[in-house]
């Protein structure tokens, strides 16, 4: 018997009817999100989004980043986890993208949880190592321009505690690591990065097939 399924529209269905209930701003931000276009791939599911609340509270988790914000429901759903005076740096170069999903924190009460920083993510990461970052931070979900994931992966690592958690998305990236004859930078990106998680000494990882795929990593103590 296969160790593994694959997701049919009904079983999806069956997942998602078991999840926590999404709040409104979830619900709206994944609808409007979702009326965008082919566009809206980039934003995770309900079933990732319930999943990184678990993780959150399992670390409790106070201190967050985020590389990658799109329209918001990640960072919403994080900030959803945290307690009364956690806190996302959440990272992201689109005004035009945040500020809807500065709507949906505003709608669902934890705008003053989320510090946007607009600009390059790299720079953004580096100033908080320089300002006295380093070893702060809880958790951290990376999910950005793949070209960049191995520079981010590093600057998360550098700013988390140690048992501090970094969630990678898109790491299966559609099957794609998995065939030789798919070279193009994101894929050879994504695929080198996993690569050098799995032996990375300074962390214990797992690879998730939720959605379309979670590397986790766990900073050693």
């Amino acid at each position: 018997m296969a160790k593994f399924l694959e997701l049919s529209d009904r079983l999806m269905a069956y997942v998602e009817g078991l999840a926590p209930p999404e709040t409104e701003a979830q619900r709206l931000c994944r609808a409007e999100t979702a009326a965008m276009g082919r566009i809206a791939m980039m934003q995770i599911g309900a079933d990732q989004g319930a999943f990184m609340q678990l993780l959150v509270k399992l670390t409790g988790a106070k201190r967050c980043i985020e590389v990658g914000v799109f329209t918001g429901y990640s960072s919403l759903s994080v900030a959803q986890a945290l307690p009364p005076d956690g806190t996302i740096d959440a990272c992201d170069v689109s005004e035009e993208f945040t500020a809807r999903a500065r709507r949906y924190w505003e709608l669902g009460g934890v705008a003053e949880r989320i510090r946007l920083h607009l600009g390059p993510a790299t720079a953004t990461l580096e100033g908080f190592v320089k300002n006295g970052g380093v070893g702060t931070y809880d958790f951290a979900f990376i999910d950005a321009d793949k070209a960049s994931y191995a520079a981010y992966y590093e600057l998360c690592l550098t700013l988390l505690r140690p048992g501090g958690l970094i969630a990678i998305d898109n790491a299966l990236w559609s099957g794609q690591v998995a065939d030789p004859a798919r070279t193009d930078d994101d894929t050879a990106a994504i695929r080198a990065l996993n690569a050098a998680i799995a032996t990375d000494a300074r962390v214990d990882a797992a690879m998730l097939t939720v959605g379309d795929g979670i590397m986790l990593a766990r900073k050693k103590g």
